[in-house]
């Protein structure tokens, strides 16, 4: 058994957190291997990159979920109980919750409220002399998810709302006074959606039969009971936040427009064109860095062993910008994936494997959806200016934005 190859240094939290999209793969490029061993907030870690790495990770029986995220993340981005952290049978079982809203209508569904809420907003960005487009984003996905969901939102919360899921995303992984925001957040929402769980289950709020609500207010486990209300709240959060953050895709979308103008056009010429021209900007535009797993027991792959109770973490944007996957893997070309061959593990914006067993995002198609319609209207429907303003994408940022966040002005509706 060969001796698995090391990072430098005692602990590489720091070299992670000043690099979080490429620490692994510049590492593993370094040492000439798919994998290496660190440690990461002093635990042993081991992190891979690449596609049969991927496979690998997703194997149920090898490694498990519980115990495997740092409690700074638990306790901001993912919340305590969820869907996130349960393995086997149970993880499956509550999986089929979630699987069960992502049905094409439902999508659909979303994707009109989305679309609505465009249209909505589009003549006050005329009125306006600019407009952050992050900003508007965030506050219609709020509004759409929230009304897909069944969640009622007075008018004087929605800024409030808005803020408070944007920084379960946002700044979960920030030291100081940020991180202690996001989780003042995150108990805030989780107060606020536990209550309206026990108001559908008293009967006090009736939501549609077919919303996130009702569906997460009456679930009931593989034991027969209905979740408890915080565990409910967190799955009910688990719908919400990940939408919201869906505005990060759709502002990398509208910087791919602005970056590579050409395709502008293309776009309008061939609706076939717009689901390969998002998936690359998942493809290639950072968002989640990484995903966590532990050790069940000691195993062995390709020749090195990996200690039971060992953290590992996977690679997810390496892997998916990786050479030995992808032709000239750092250009954007959006033709890569016309016609190009589903493969679960080479190509994971929002994790591997399948959907329905592993823990694969269930809302990557919700991204998809949501991000082709933005894309779409972007196009097609208004035309606005970009001023000059600071466009770099900050790779030490989690997740990864324009600096400015991306400004329009002078917006014009098309007749």
């Amino acid at each position: 058994m060969s001796s698995m190859p090391s990072a430098t240094g005692f602990d590489s939290t720091l070299a992670l957190l000043r690099n979080p999209y490429g620490f692994i793969r510049q590492t593993c490029r370094h040492l000439d291997a798919d994998l290496f061993e660190t440690r990461i907030l002093l635990h042993k870690t081991i992190c891979m990159t690449g596609a049969a790495a991927a496979e690998a990770f997703y194997r149920e029986e090898q490694l498990i979920r519980e115990g495997s995220m740092p409690s700074r993340i638990q306790k901001t981005l993912l919340g305590e109980g969820g869907v996130q952290g349960l393995d086997d049978a149970t993880h499956q079982h509550r999986k089929k919750m979630f699987m069960s809203m992502m049905g094409t209508e439902h999508i659909a569904a979303l994707q009109g409220m989305s679309l609505h809420m465009l249209d909505n907003f589009a003549p006050d960005w005329e009125a306006r002399n600019e407009v952050v487009f992050y900003d508007e984003v965030r506050e219609m996905l709020t509004r759409a998810v929230c009304a897909w969901c069944g969640v009622p939102i007075p008018e004087a919360e929605v800024a409030t709302r808005t803020a408070q899921l944007t920084s379960l995303f946002q700044d979960a992984g920030a030291i100081g006074p940020k991180h202690w925001a996001a989780r003042l957040a995150r108990h805030r929402l989780e107060k606020w959606a536990a209550r309206m769980i026990q108001q559908v289950r008293d009967g006090e709020l009736q939501p549609t039969q077919e919303s996130a609500l009702h569906f997460i207010a009456t679930w009931r486990d593989l034991d027969g009971e209905l979740l408890n209300p915080r565990v409910a709240a967190v799955e009910l959060l688990n719908v919400l936040r990940p939408t919201v953050a869906v505005s990060v895709f759709i502002v990398q979308t509208a910087h791919a427009l602005y970056r590579y103008p050409e395709w502008q056009e293309k776009l309008r010429n061939d609706e076939g064109l717009l689901e390969p021209f998002v998936q690359e900007v998942r493809r290639l535009y950072p968002f989640f860095p990484a995903v966590a797993a532990r050790v069940k027991s000691t195993f062995e792959w390709q020749g090195y062993r990996f200690p039971k109770g060992h953290r590992v973490l996977l690679d997810l944007y390496g892997t998916n910008t990786d050479r030995r996957s992808w032709d000239a893997p750092l250009e954007f070309r959006p033709e890569r994936f016309r016609g190009r061959a589903e493969n679960p593990y080479d190509f994971i914006p929002q994790g591997g494997g399948n959907h329905y067993t592993n823990h694969r995002c269930p809302g990557e198609w919700i991204a998809i959806s949501q991000m082709k319609a933005f894309c779409r209207y972007l196009v097609n429907d208004i035309d606005y200016d970009v001023p000059d303003q600071d466009l770099e994408l900050d790779p030490g940022e989690l997740p990864s934005l324009p600096q400015n966040r991306f400004i329009m002005r002078n917006v014009r509706r098309r007749q």
